[in-house]
């Protein structure tokens, strides 16, 4: 593990009873943890629902947590099995019902100026709720621990129970995927 690890060490002061460590710690990861919840789970109160039982493993597990890998990883996998959990008590069935892209566009972090940037923002932010959403759950999943978990590809292999090269490829055939659907709006790497 990184030294520089800044929320590995927050948890573990937390972990030793310093509960101004946790409000840091969630401070830091609540809009990225949020998103991707959002964006796998896709229905308003459901994220919400799966949100607080991910924090609460958070909680629960703070004694027996043990910084072997960066924090982000160990808590972007507790979020990926609540995803898991809720989909398997809703039925698969409900990851797939409609987004809403007001929801995803009020939680993005990115301030807009005057009402064209804010309109341009949104569409762009809703064009890329329905590409994300029509990727397959894989593709997504790996996607959106790319993007907002920040985790790389063998950390991503290592979440999601597939092998470097699988990880490696779902990432790029949603870079791929996502480019074509965005056009001229996808962003330049």
């Amino acid at each position: 593990m990184e030294e520089r690890d800044a929320d590995a060490q927050l948890m573990l002061r937390y972990a030793a009873g310093d509960a101004r460590a946790f409000e840091e710690l969630y401070e830091r990861n609540r809009a990225g943890l949020w998103r991707f919840i959002r964006r796998l789970v896709r229905d308003a109160a459901a994220t919400d629902d799966v949100f607080q039982e991910c924090w609460s493993r958070v909680i629960g597990s703070r004694e027996r947590y043990r910084p072997t890998a960066r924090f982000t990883t160990w808590l972007y996998r507790i979020a990926h099995n609540c995803c898991m959990d809720h989909w398997r008590k809703s039925g698969r069935r409900a990851m797939h019902e409609t987004t809403d892209d007001d929801a995803i566009a009020a939680a993005a972090d990115v301030p807009a100026s005057g009402p064209f940037a804010i309109a341009v923002t949104d569409e762009a932010r809703g064009r890329l709720g329905l590409a994300l959403a029509r990727l397959p759950d894989e593709q997504r999943i790996a996607f959106l621990l790319y993007v907002e978990g920040g985790l790389s590809v063998a950390e991503i292999a290592e979440q999601t129970g597939a092998g470097a090269e699988t990880a490696k490829s779902r990432l790029r055939y949603a870079v791929a995927r996502l480019k074509e659907a965005l056009g001229d709006d996808a962003p330049v790497e």
